[in-house]
């Protein structure tokens, strides 16, 4: 027969121990983390255009410079081949150092253009 009282309730719950933090505390987690990263992101996108804008406009400014050193080397060299020209053809009687060898006017030297 059962003892006086009945017997002791068995224990069926189980009895697992608080394991981290709730689905709901994660997902807010997640988002914060994302929208830093957007926010980070959308930083970066700003300091790289304006780095881009920066170097557009650097590039602007510097072609006049670029064109002057271009032309500057240009005429040192041809003045450097006439030279040469003059130095080798010297023994040649009535050559003249420059003229162009083609018996047509319309043949012009090659001009740069640059458009911007």
């Amino acid at each position: 027969m059962p003892p006086p009282g009945g017997f002791e309730a068995i224990k069926y719950k189980r009895n697992l121990p608080f394991r981290g933090p709730s689905g709901l505390v994660i997902l807010g987690g997640v988002t914060a983390v994302c929208a830093y990263g957007f926010y980070r992101v959308g930083k970066g996108n700003l300091e790289k255009r304006e780095l881009q804008r920066e170097k557009v406009w650097s590039r602007i400014h510097l072609v006049p410079l670029l064109l002057a050193e271009g032309d500057r080397d240009a005429y040192r060299r041809q003045q450097a081949a006439l030279a040469r020209e003059r130095e080798i053809m010297k023994d040649v009687p009535g050559w003249e150092a420059g003229k162009s060898v083609y018996n047509n006017p319309s043949h012009r030297s090659a001009e740069t253009i640059v458009v911007i």
